[in-house]
């Protein structure tokens, strides 16, 4: 019903900057609370960002603060994840989902993943 479809993982130093894009596609995205994980092997799946339907509120993880910002191009469909000041263990697959009610756990459709990787 909903595609999401994440892009502009890679391989980036530390101390180095990639955004993240997820687009949606089937169904606009305009109307949901979006949300950012990530999950590295082994690992459990999570939080690291969310940001409301206007994109007026935004939530992040600990771990993130400071250096993720979350924004929202809703014209386009689009949710982004600016990674600054990036660190080896922020190494994972991140996913993009949308429509949750609880910002950090239960979203409805979920996005396939962009790897991303940081070495030191």
């Amino acid at each position: 019903q909903v595609q999401l479809v994440e892009s502009g993982g890679g391989l980036v130093q530390a101390g180095g900057s990639l955004r993240l894009s997820c687009v949606a596609s089937g169904r606009t995205v305009s109307g949901y609370r979006v949300g950012w994980f990530r999950q590295a092997p082994g690992k459990e799946r999570e939080f690291v960002a969310a940001i409301s339907v206007m994109g007026v509120s935004t939530y992040y993880a600990d771990s993130v603060k400071g250096r993720f910002t979350i924004s929202r191009d809703n014209a386009k469909n689009t949710v982004y994840l600016q990674m600054n000041s990036l660190k080896p263990e922020d190494t994972a697959v991140y996913f993009c989902a949308a429509d949750s009610t609880d910002w950090t756990q239960t979203y409805r459709y979920w996005g396939q993943g962009t790897q991303v990787t940081v070495s030191s």
